[in-house]
Parts: structure tokens; sequence; C-alpha cells
């Protein structure tokens, strides 16, 4: 083991960690809390567009995980973090196995080639089957994935070959983390861009503009910020800890607790209308977002976080309806970060979304 509980050295040995995805939402803030580590050597960020900033302990290399050559990146690593993932263009969905489920096996196997002794996944909440209508579920629950959800499929896919992995390279450390919906101020750009596209204005989340909100029918949701995820990713590389770790906030958060929050009114809706009509505005390329999310929402189980609070000492600092006020700030104020999946709102990026379909941003 390199590093004890409190991260602090062990032996003068101290970590280089690569970090697929690295500037994206989650990986923007794992980098920046790698950084902070004095156990941290350096941090090697991959990503296919590379951001146009420069950090100290910090090298960028630019690679594609579904096509480029990984070993020359993992080389002379301590610990690789795959978080890199695709969810657009969602109309494509050839391109999106290509990145998440031919790119994730290429990173695990790449990793295993180099002899990488730490490997850290970024599974999901959706990696698991439905869940029970009442109750917590634990990281024993089966992982098969909401079927309508490509999402969901190849992140159970993911873990599968995964499992592949373990038995092949049994001297590897390996850590799934199985986080809720992950969100942050500086992401709200981003998830309206992903999930709402270009004809969804700003002002629609001020304060005084957002009056009601659709409450489905069975639709629960835990969410955690993407700060507190990063930590959790941290205490995964620094101790001798291997498995899944569930990640979600609290409380469980439905519509009527948020709009009582927020001081709006929640209508409820039956699920099958709304799914039809997510249906029919995505295959008319209205909005980005394909119904399977819907079904994964509803049918995803609620997740129990006590291992992770017992073996990596974590619990969210940030309560969950603290985390979608951040998360509406956010996309009222077109607010993002200097890289490329979080460049903040444009006019000139809206017109680029119309132009590519919606949920194509690049």
């Amino acid at each position: 083991m390199f590093v004890d509980a409190r991260g602090m050295t062990v032996g003068g040995k101290r970590l280089r960690v690569a970090v697929t995805g690295a500037t994206g939402n989650v990986g923007l803030s794992l980098v920046r809390a790698l950084l902070d580590e004095t156990s941290v050597d350096g941090v090697v960020g991959i990503a296919r567009r590379l951001p146009d900033v420069e950090w100290p302990g910090v090298t960028w290399r630019q690679a594609d995980v579904g096509t480029s050559d990984l070993g020359p990146l993992f080389k002379d690593t301590d610990a690789v973090v795959h978080l890199a993932w695709a969810i657009q263009p969602s109309h494509d969905e050839a391109s999106l196995t290509q990145t998440n489920v031919l790119g994730s096996q290429r990173v695990f196997r790449a990793a295993g080639r180099a002899n990488v002794p730490i490997l850290i996944h970024a599974s999901s909440v959706g990696a698991y089957s439905p869940g029970p209508s009442e109750g917590l579920v634990d990281e024993t629950w089966s992982v098969g994935g909401v079927p309508s959800s490509f999402y969901s499929r190849h992140k159970a896919i993911a873990e599968s070959m995964l499992d592949e992995v373990e038995r092949e390279y049994p001297r590897m450390r390996i850590v799934r983390m199985r986080p809720s919906l992950i969100f942050r101020r500086g992401q709200g750009s981003e998830v309206r861009r992903l999930f709402l596209g270009p004809l969804v204005p700003n002002v629609a989340f001020k304060p005084g503009w957002l009056r009601i909100l659709p409450d489905i029918e069975g639709l629960q949701l835990q969410v955690v910020h993407t700060d507190d995820v990063a930590r959790a990713y941290v205490s995964a590389v620094m101790n001798e800890v291997e498995g899944p770790f569930n990640l979600a906030g609290e409380p469980i958060l439905n519509a009527r607790l948020v709009a009582d929050a927020l001081g709006i009114r929640a209508i409820k809706l039956p699920p099958a209308p709304v799914r039809q009509a997510v249906s029919l505005a995505w295959k008319a390329r209205l909005q980005p977002t394909p119904p399977g999310w819907l079904d994964m929402g509803l049918r995803a189980p609620l997740m129990s976080t006590q291992r992770a609070r017992s073996l990596l000492g974590w619990s969210p600092e940030r309560p969950a309806m603290a985390v979608v006020r951040e998360l509406l700030d956010g996309m009222s104020t077109g607010s993002g970060d200097p890289t490329p999946p979080l460049v903040p709102d444009s006019a000139a990026g809206r017109v680029r979304e119309l132009l590519s379909g919606g949920g194509r941003i690049s």
C-alpha cells in the first residue's frame, strides 16, 4: 500500500494518477481534488478535447478512449481513474457504444497491460437492475441495467467487462463507483445542452420564472454534489479498498419536496403520457433526451451508501436540495468552466446546437 488512511506518503512513494474524461464535470473536480493531495506527484489529464488552461501538476494529453493508443498514457502511473463517457449524440448509438463500451474495455485492458496497480471505474446507479418499490439497495444488488436506456445498458456492460478484467489481472486493485445524479453550478450549461437542448432558455430557471414542476408518479431521485463525488474517488485512490461503492446525497428527493423548497407548484402527471411526449419530442429532434432516461429514473433502485461511509470514511457534505438549487442557479445564468464539455452558454453555441442536431455539441 502506498498511502495510509490520512493520505500521507508511505515509504517516500508519491502517486501519479491518470484520469480519462478529465475535462468533464466529475473529471475537473477530481483533478482539482487530487492536486490538493500532498501524496499525489502529478495528474495526467486525458481528454478528447483539451482545455486551453494550464495547471501546475497536470499534464494534459489528447486521446479518444475509443480509438487512441492508451498504453503510453498509462505508463509509470500508479492509478487510472476512468471517467470518459458519452451521452450524446443520443440518435447515434453506434458512436456512443464506441466510446462507452469499447472505450471502457480499451481503458481497462490498457491499464492491465501497463501493470497499473489501481483502476477506478466510474459506474452509476444506472448499472443496477430495476429495484424494489421501497427501501434501499446495497452494492450486492444485481447489475443488469434498465434495458430501454442505452446509458444503463452501457454501464451494465462495462461492469461485466470489468469482471473479466478482475479475473485476468488479479493483482490490480479495482474499484467501481456507483453515484446517483451528480450536479454542481459549473455544470449548468452542460446539463441544459445535453438534456434539454437549444430551445430551452436560461431564463426559464430563474426564480420567479420557474412556476411549476412535473410530478411524475413513482419518480424519486438521489443527487450528490460533484465535489463530494470527487472526494470519494480520492479516498478510493488513497486507501486499500476495492469493489463497488454507492454514492448519493440526502435526503431522497421527489417533485413535491423540490417544489415546496422552491416555493412553486408540483403538477401530478402519469408516467405513460409523459414518456410518449418525451419520445415524440426526441424523435422530432426538439430535445436531445430519449425516453430511456425516464425509464431509468422510474426503475433504477434507491441506494444505501453505508459501504462508502464505513470503508472510505465518506459522507456527502452538501444536502441534496442545496445541490439542486446550485444546479438551477448555474442553468439560469448559463454557468460553465473553461473546458470544452463545460463551456458556458452562448448565442453562437446554441446556433451550433440547432445546426448539428439536439445534443450534439462538438
